[in-house]
């Protein structure tokens, strides 16, 4: 017979982790608290929340502010996030370019380089990965202790049989491909990797227009298009790290063809690629979103890609809003900003849905704040995100069946 994995236990050990990270969150959502403030908004007891102020404040992640005065009593002191409590890297890999950035905790951008590619193999681009975080850290000086690891972002899907490594919007040569592996070993530094697409939900969450959501999806439109799930606030990935890879959702039936093999997938009407080719741009592998902004700032129409993008896109948000009922739809990626708004501008009406509600606080659909850096910055909160957003995962024992 054989047997299912087990829900696991907790012990006190992971019980502390997540308190930690309800902590930070609860003062990065809401700027400086006090331990009493704190203590009200977390349900933790008044001595659980002393003793993880303060060790937060030995670690540096948390420094003390000037004093409020009360009421009554002593005054109260509060704690916000120390941006030079830690640092990261975010490494960005698409098809024509290498970006990497180092942040601090706030998030602020402390050296940025970027190098040009060219639809590049693992071969070509690891190496040169590699060199870039070097180069970071000697254009930026800090205490390497306070390193947290290097967050790194590309094109999904990851290991997919048929979708991964085929067709113009895909990098050729990354079929199980160990990314995080192979980076490690060059640089000798902690790596995560994530798609696109969720590390610029990250992004959004921690630093953007979702800072204070805790269900939202973000829609990054790329050289595909990709999306970002965060549900009740935790990110989900699905059970192979592919949740959100809404660009094969076929939208018109019979339609363009698709480098996955079929026809009518929404990235065929809803990403750059898209753009390029129904505005018959030359040689679209190597077109720039610039030349989107440029022909907008031109008074040049984008109205027969819009006219071909707008119902496919509402057809898109319409099915996750009732597939996942979040807060938002963010829209956003590697698109000019202009042109995402004028996406946005036309969406009305929208289709109806389970957020077609009067009582709503928040606009169905938002434009994304972190421009064309979304996915580096995504990248770079990557291991600032491990640290500080609440996981009930690490509540479960490790354990084997």
């Amino acid at each position: 017979m054989t047997l299912r994995k087990a829900i696991a236990g907790t012990n006190l050990e992971q019980a502390k982790s997540h308190n930690r990270r309800v902590v930070i969150e609860a003062i990065r959502t809401n700027g400086a608290l006090s331990r009493a403030a704190i203590a009200r908004l977390t349900a933790l007891s008044t001595q659980t929340i002393s003793n993880i102020v303060e060790e937060l404040e030995r670690e540096q992640l948390l420094s003390a502010q000037a004093t409020l005065k009360g009421a009554r009593g002593q005054p109260a002191v509060p704690y916000s996030i120390n941006p030079d409590g830690g640092y990261s890297i975010g490494l960005q890999l698409d098809h024509q370019l290498a970006v990497g950035v180092i942040t601090d905790l706030s998030g602020t951008v402390r050296a940025r380089i970027e190098r040009p590619v060219d639809r590049p193999t693992p071969a070509q681009a690891m190496p040169l990965l590699a060199t870039i975080g070097g180069d970071l850290m000697r254009k930026f000086r800090f205490d390497r202790n306070r390193l947290l690891g290097i967050g790194m972002a590309m094109p999904g899907p990851f290991d997919v049989e048929g979708m991964t490594s085929v067709g113009p919007t895909a990098l050729p040569g990354w079929q199980d491909f160990p990314v995080a592996e192979e980076l490690q070993r060059l640089t000798g530094i902690p790596v995560t990797v994530e798609n696109d697409a969720t590390a610029a939900a990250i992004g959004e969450r921690l630093y953007g227009v979702a800072r204070n959501l805790s269900s939202f999806v973000y829609l990054f439109i790329g050289t595909g298009l990709g999306a970002g799930l965060f549900l009740d606030g935790h990110l989900y990935k699905g059970s192979r790290h592919n949740a959100g890879e809404i660009g094969h959702m076929i939208v018109k039936p019979g339609g363009l063809e698709c480098g996955c093999g079929k026809r009518g997938c929404l990235e065929r009407y809803v990403s750059l690629r898209a753009a390029y080719e129904c505005l018959e741009i030359p040689d679209p592998d190597h077109a720039s979103p610039e030349l989107l902004q440029a022909l907008l700032a031109n008074g040049d129409s984008l109205e027969a890609w819009v006219a071909q993008a707008i119902d496919p896109l509402r057809q898109a948000i319409n099915m996750l809003e009732l597939a996942l009922d979040p807060e938002t739809v963010v829209l956003g990626g590697f698109m000019p900003v202009g042109v995402i708004e004028l996406l946005a501008s036309r969406l009305d009406p929208l289709y109806l849905s389970v957020s077609s509600t009067s009582a709503r606080t928040v606009p169905r659909v938002l434009v994304g704040a972190a421009g064309k850096d979304t996915s580096v910055l995504g990248a770079a909160a990557l291991p600032i995100f491990s640290e500080t957003n609440p996981q009930f995962d690490v509540l479960q024992k490790p354990h084997s069946a």
